[in-house]
């Protein structure tokens, strides 16, 4: 039966989750230091704005990586040194809290006389009779669950058996890094925000998220590769076309998990380059690539914002 480590884990819409949403992630440990080389890549999910006053970083994270993701590109830990104050998502440290979890847990299950089946078109169910089958789960175990829950266990699970974890995500890396390092640290967004982001969506945005969710579990490893390679290489088109494809038949989801974020968060870049001090900017790589993209929404301001 499904409990609250479920809720440490995770992919987005598919991938929602898996590169947006940073508050799912609870586990915080520096990862131990690799004797492995790297080499230099041609571009980096990251990017750059001079200011008169500062320079400010904007990095795309993958919140579940395998750990031969590490160590990461130079260009990449360069800008972490040079950097005096760290910006995350929302306070990872915070979803240790017992009653945070508690709270993620309560916002995934039906009251007391709902349940899922009854919540959920009969396609949708056959879908999911169809996962569980083939994962050898019992339905009735997931019941008193909301869609939105179920779709993040499922996706828990073909990632743990893909070799996916949190620990291994870049904001955990970076925040552990910072933490141990004494630097200055932000964030966006309040973990309860992120939260209610899944746990307060309408119900049809729920059976959206779990209907699509099913279908992109049909191809997670091949999808979850892909993503990873591009990442490395710093392909925006192609983290773009990935991310972002699952969203096309679903307007009001990517309004509500997307754009209206990103408008609000380049108000938070632009109030940084006021500072005078260089800031790096930890956020879900999605939110940096394609055309309503902080990155893109920056450039339209007028700003001029180098890709690394």
């Amino acid at each position: 039966m499904p409990n609250r480590h479920f809720l440490k884990f995770g992919l987005r819409f598919a991938f929602f989750v898996f590169v947006l949403l940073g508050a799912f992630w609870a586990t915080i440990s520096e990862l131990p230091a690799k004797t492995v080389t790297v080499e230099q890549s041609t571009q980096n999910c990251l990017w750059s704005i001079q200011t008169q006053s500062n320079k400010i970083y904007l990095l795309g994270s993958i919140h579940v990586l395998k750990p031969e993701t590490y160590p990461l590109d130079p260009a990449i830990e360069k800008a972490y040194a040079s950097s005096e104050r760290i910006i995350f998502e929302t306070d990872i440290a915070a979803m240790q809290d017992p009653v945070m979890q508690a709270k993620m847990l309560e916002m995934g299950m039906y009251p007391a006389g709902q349940n899922l089946f009854e919540n959920i078109a009969g396609d949708t169910r056959k879908q999911l009779e169809k996962k569980m089958s083939a994962l050898g789960l019992p339905l009735e175990a997931f019941s008193q669950f909301k869609p939105w829950f179920v779709a993040l266990t499922l996706t828990t699970l073909e990632l743990q058996r893909l070799g996916y974890n949190p620990q291994y995500g870049i904001d955990v890396y970076f925040f552990g890094k910072a933490q141990s390092g004494g630097k200055e640290i932000g964030y966006l967004e309040p973990p309860e925000y992120q939260i209610d982001l899944l746990g307060n969506m309408a119900d049809k945005d729920q059976n959206d998220f779990l209907k699509q969710t099913l279908a992109d579990l049909e191809l997670i490893g091949e999808l979850a590769g892909d993503l990873v390679d591009s990442w490395k290489s710093g392909n925006a088109d192609k983290l773009h076309e990935l991310l972002h494809k699952s969203f096309k038949d679903y307007p009001d989801l990517n309004d509500r998990l997307l754009i209206q974020r990103n408008l609000k968060w380049v108000t938070e870049v632009e109030q940084a380059m006021r500072q005078n001090k260089t800031v790096l900017f930890v956020v879900g790589a999605g939110h940096l690539v394609g055309p309503e993209s902080v990155v893109e929404l920056l450039r339209k301001n007028g700003y001029k914002v180098k890709q690394q």
